[in-house]
């Protein structure tokens, strides 16, 4: 049976719920921005020294500049044995591929989640991130769920995995509440499928490419509590596992952003895209437009934007997040 959490906070639904209250108001219409890229620069510098705290919404945008991605080179490197057989031409859509049998699925998602989950990424972005904000009072929510926050040294109190966990396994019906870490099962599965560890203790490639696309039917994974099938813990329907973990996070959201109600707050928001605006977008929209001391600061590429309502307490910075972190730091 699924534990109940209704006395606690809720910051997801809260925010969302927020967002989207104001949402008619924003379609007076939205804004680049004010002044050049130098001003705003200097703008946004000044808001993170002079903030009381700090609200970071990070999406997918903040990954593929950290050099996580989906297609191209580091695709055909890890998966071109799946791209020779089944087609498949990136990492996202091949989670929805139908494979033919759980041996198969099971050695996808083993490669998927390693190289998302459990290793560095290529950039430091997430590094460069923690040093400019460690100093002030922050909490970050995020749609990502590589993990690579807390790879790079966040605090896990301070954060709000609002999607799921590439790290984590939850019964297919997902009525027990219960997620189970995954790590030393993706560890075995890559060594089954003959990936090799380099000096560094990292699985690659063998020299030779020599590697099979399924697993002993033995290394299938199960629920160690009862033995059923268990699936991702990434949502997508309702049977989506909201954990202990999870639920903590969330009330911890909510309540930081409860005490951010009336100080001098910015609301940074990086690489969050058209997929899930409700959750970070929106909410930022509102939360700036209730707070007259706030700061919202939009970083993505090709798509920072801000409402007309509050151009002139908005920093847009259009281009790769990782240079632009990179330059707030110089």
């Amino acid at each position: 049976m699924k534990p109940s959490y209704a006395d606690q906070p809720n910051g997801y639904l809260s925010t969302i719920q927020k967002g989207l209250s104001r949402l008619r108001g924003f379609r007076s219409g939205l804004s680049y921005g004010k002044g050049t890229r130098e001003e705003n620069m200097a703008r946004l510098k000044q808001a993170i020294r002079t903030a009381d705290a700090l609200v970071v919404g990070a999406g997918a945008g903040l990954s593929t500049a950290a050099g996580l991605t989906y297609s191209g080179e580091r695709f055909d490197r890890y998966f071109f044995d799946f791209k020779a057989r089944f087609g498949i031409r990136d990492m996202y859509s091949g989670g929805f591929y139908p494979f033919p049998d759980d041996e198969t699925r099971w050695a996808w998602w083993a490669r998927h989640i390693y190289f998302n989950r459990y290793m560095d990424p290529p950039r430091p972005v997430y590094r460069d991130l923690l040093q400019l904000i460690r100093d002030r009072d922050f909490f970050v929510i995020t749609t990502n769920v590589d993990h690579q926050f807390q790879r790079a040294g966040f605090p896990k109190d301070r954060l709000f995995y609002t999607q799921g966990d590439y790290g984590l396994f939850q019964t297919r019906d997902g009525r027990n509440g219960k997620t189970y870490d995954n790590e030393a099962w993706v560890q075995r599965a890559m060594a089954a499928q003959g990936f090799v560890r380099d000096e560094a203790g990292v699985f690659q490639v063998p020299a030779d490419r020599r590697i099979t696309m399924t697993l002993p039917k033995e290394l299938i994974p199960i629920s160690p509590d009862d033995g059923s099938a268990v699936t991702m813990n990434l949502r997508s329907d309702d049977t989506f596992v909201e954990d202990q973990g999870w639920h903590r996070a969330s009330a911890a959201y909510a309540a930081f952003v409860e005490t951010c109600a009336k100080k001098r707050v910015l609301y940074l928001e990086i690489g969050v895209g058209a997929n899930t605006p409700i959750i970070v977008k929106y909410p930022f929209w509102a939360l700036t437009l209730e707070n007259s001391k706030a700061t919202y600061a939009c970083l993505n590429f090709e798509e920072a934007v801000c409402p007309v309502l509050i151009e002139d307490r908005s920093v847009c910075l259009d281009g790769d997040c990782a240079e632009v972190i990179r330059q707030l730091l110089s």
